[in-house]
């Protein structure tokens, strides 16, 4: 499971990023975690809120912190 974190490197972003790690962890599953930090990489996304998260290729939260149960389930 690839995901990407996409953001400038703001809290929310470093925060998402824990979170994530801290989600996939508790549930033994095995991540490819990464952070998008190029302006135009973002915007391939079409993604305009930050923090964004992409897993295996779909944008599946734009803007804040995701919510735990949001991050569980795309596990």
């Amino acid at each position: 499971m690839e995901i990407k974190v996409l953001g400038t490197g703001c809290a929310n972003c470093s925060n998402t990023i824990a979170l994530i790690e801290q989600v996939a962890k508790e549930k033994g599953v095995s991540i490819s975690l990464s952070k998008v930090d190029d302006i135009k990489d973002i915007m391939s996304y079409r993604v305009m809120s930050l923090p964004g998260v992409v897993v295996d290729g779909k944008v599946v939260h734009a803007g804040g912190i995701p919510g735990r149960d949001k991050i569980e389930s795309w596990f």
